[in-house]
């Protein structure tokens, strides 16, 4: 007999196959939205955004399941909301709630069996056939019983399943009063608000981060202050417009609904390799340079272009602005004229090619000779201390909005450290990103803070090219990133605008001041400027390289500027709240390739006046004809049962027409090539939200 060796320990035990942990829940839950990248970034929303929350959810069986929301607000309270099934057989579920608070919401999905609506489904089926009748009363009395008896609901409620509860088990009762019970409104409400349910599953934790609502809303408007209020002297040379002489413009700004107002750089301009006219290299005595070769003997970053006054005169500006209701945007350009300080006191920041020189901007075909960027490799921490001390300053003296010159162009680490760290300090500061890049890059930007993004917008100009934009902003990239549809730039002015004559200007205005929450404006625009310098997608005579004052009270006077127009979309985004929300655009078809359909829906709830808010955009894109045609809409997505007649009213004419799903429209590009109709949506049709995924 073989001997048994000596145990001098327990043996290790095998672990129960019943004990060994899952991933999904007894109910899985699964694809919550909105989530970045599994939550390793918050997802984004604005106070007062509609949020839609979705999830996938699903059982064995035909049991009934509900799915509900648990979000926990940065006051932490904890509200529950119902999901609902968007369309049958895809087991996704949503509800779409308003986040009011700024901070940090986080929330779970919970699935459970819904025990009622299972007993429910089966009992209104199996009773009237004379199946199992008193078997289905019987388990739908044991069902309700408890919930007559839990303290944890109102009064009502349980007097309401009690009754309900001994109506079932009454079996002295008629048939019609029992089968009663089982489509009762009043049970079914008060059932869905606190479920009779078994089986809870959770979903993992998941964030949202509100911020302020600027960071989301807005329209914006840019000018070089240097232009406003130049004079030109005897010699035909200029004087540059102070910070005092733009204040002048501000009430004209604010009147055409503007309430964000964008400096170009506002520093000291280098000397060295200086840019004269149209980015050329011989600079005169007199030309100003670019804004954006940033640095002189009179200081870099925190200082104010001697021109243009002193920190005072700046203070004065950003005061004269807020009494119109205007932030002042400044722009954060990470870069160095050869004559920036930092080139003397730290010229590891950039960097030095073989032959010994410095290298400068280039974006082939252009160069910057007049610029050097910063190498954010050489000496991160100091780089990053500088960049913090900076931001800092300009937020305390007054400036919470920033526009980041090129983002692209410098580390993605750097830019989720910088913003994490002024948003934990000073949350309601906002930056743009101007990232003309490639999507990953830019849509990186965005998930790792800046709040908003300058897009491709500019250059979609098609019927096709825009549904699919608009569509993607609007449902594909919404959780992170926030478009600001800027229509023009000093960089560009593209051939559509080039050649499309005043109806291009008016067009490109109305689509980017319907379709998304914020848009902006560069000056000149209203004037129709739209002459390219040869070879470039950009302005001739560019403001970049010298001052360009304007006289826009003359061009109106003439009726040559589309500042009226400008100041119509104004009153029309402050009158209409779902001009002012990004995720509840929807794409309707005409039978015309140049006439673009979308309309903008905001559930009654939603609205200060407790009404449904619809608008309907119709759009020519063609600024060079007239076209007719028919336009198809689904009424379902702004509200309207299907089959609905309603009146649409015209906010740019007043006209006012009765519509329904099918409509012949006519636009003119050289008067009215827009529709922006307000759907007159009666109280007692609109519904919570018109759109199903």
């Amino acid at each position: 007999m073989a001997k048994t060796a000596k145990r001098t320990g327990t043996a290790p035990s095998t672990p129960s196959t019943t004990d060994a942990p899952t991933k999904v829940g007894r109910i899985p839950v699964l694809d919550l939205a909105p989530q970045l990248n599994d939550n390793l970034w918050p997802a984004k929303a604005f106070a007062g955004e509609v949020v839609p929350f979705r999830a996938t959810a699903f059982r064995e069986g035909h049991d009934a399941i509900g799915v509900m929301l648990h979000l926990t607000a940065p006051d932490g309270t904890l509200t529950r909301h119902p999901m609902h099934l968007t369309v049958p057989g895809t087991d996704r579920y949503e509800t779409q709630v308003r986040l009011d608070l700024q901070g940090f919401y986080s929330y779970r999905v919970r699935a459970y069996a819904d025990d009622f609506a299972t007993w429910v489904h089966n009992a209104a089926i199996k009773i009237p056939a004379g199946i199992d009748v008193e078997l289905m009363f019987l388990i739908g009395a044991t069902l309700l019983a408890p919930a007559g008896k839990d303290l944890a609901r109102p009064v009502a409620e349980r007097r309401l399943f009690a009754a309900a509860a001994k109506t079932l088990a009454n079996t002295k009762l008629p048939l019609e009063t029992r089968l009663a019970v089982v489509t009762d409104p009043a049970l079914a409400e008060a059932a869905a608000l606190r479920p009779l349910a078994s089986l809870d599953s959770f979903s993992a934790e998941r964030t949202v981060r509100v911020e302020r609502t600027r960071a989301g809303v807005g329209s914006w408007y840019e000018f070089f202050p240097r232009s406003e209020g130049a004079v030109r002297r005897e010699d035909g040379s200029w004087q540059s417009g102070t910070f005092r002489t733009a204040a002048d413009r501000l009430p004209a700004v604010a009147a055409m609904g503007f309430d964000v107002l964008y400096l170009p750089p506002i520093h000291p301009i280098g000397r060295a390799f200086r840019k004269g006219p149209n980015n050329t290299l011989d600079a005169g005595e007199n030309d100003p340079g670019s804004p954006w070769a940033i640095g002189s003997a009179a200081g870099g970053h925190d200082a104010i272009h001697p021109e243009l006054g002193t920190i005072d005169d700046f203070r004065f500006f950003l005061d004269a602005a807020r009494a119109e209701g205007v932030e002042v945007a400044i722009d954060l350009a990470l870069q160095a004229s050869p004559d920036h300080p930092w080139v003397k006191e730290h010229p590891e920041w950039f960097t030095t090619l073989p032959d010994g020189t410095i290298a400068y901007a280039e974006n082939p075909p252009k160069k910057y000779q007049d610029i050097y960027p910063i190498n954010f490799d050489n000496d991160p921490a100091g780089i990053r201390a500088e960049v913090l001390r900076l931001v800092r300053y300009w937020i305390g003296v007054g400036v919470n909005i920033f526009r980041v010159d090129n983002p692209h162009t410098k580390p993605l680490d750097f830019w989720e450290w910088l913003i994490g760290e002024i948003n934990r300090e000073s949350p309601d500061v906002v930056f743009l990103a101007e990232a003309f890049t490639r999507p990953a890059l830019l849509q990186g930007l965005a998930k790792v803070g800046f709040q908003q993004s300058y897009t491709y917008f500019t250059w979609r100009n098609t019927k096709e090219e825009l549904e699919e934009f608009f569509d993607g902003l609007a449902h594909d990239t919404a959780d992170f990133l926030r478009p600001n549809l800027f229509v023009n730039t000093p960089d560009i002015l593209t051939e559509y605008l080039q050649f499309g004559g005043p109806a291009a200007f008016k067009i490109r205005a109305a689509l980017a001041a319907t379709a998304a929450p914020t848009w902006g404006v560069y000056a000149g625009f209203e004037l129709y400027e739209s002459v390219a310098r040869p070879g470039a997608e950009e302005n001739i005579d560019n403001e970049k390289y010298e001052y360009r004052p304007r006289d826009f009270a003359k061009a109106e006077a003439l009726g040559r500027s589309l500042s009226p127009f400008l100041g119509l979309l104004g009153r029309i985004r402050a009158a209409h709240p779902a001009l002012r929300q990004l995720r509840n655009l929807d794409i309707h078809s005409s039978d015309d390739d140049s006439i673009l359909v979308y309309s903008k829906y905001l559930a009654g709830e939603f609205t200060d006046d407790g009404r449904a808010d619809a608008l309907i955009v119709v759009a020519n894109v063609d600024p060079h004809s007239v076209h007719e045609t028919v336009v198809h809409l689904d009424v379902t997505r702004f509200g309207l049962p299907l089959g609905s007649h309603f009146e649409v009213e015209d906010l740019v004419t007043g006209s006012v027409w009765t519509w329904s799903a099918d409509n012949f429209v006519r636009l003119d590009a050289f008067t009215e090539p827009v529709h922006i109709l307000h759907v007159r949506v009666p109280a007692t049709l609109q519904t919570q939200n018109g759109r199903s995924e």
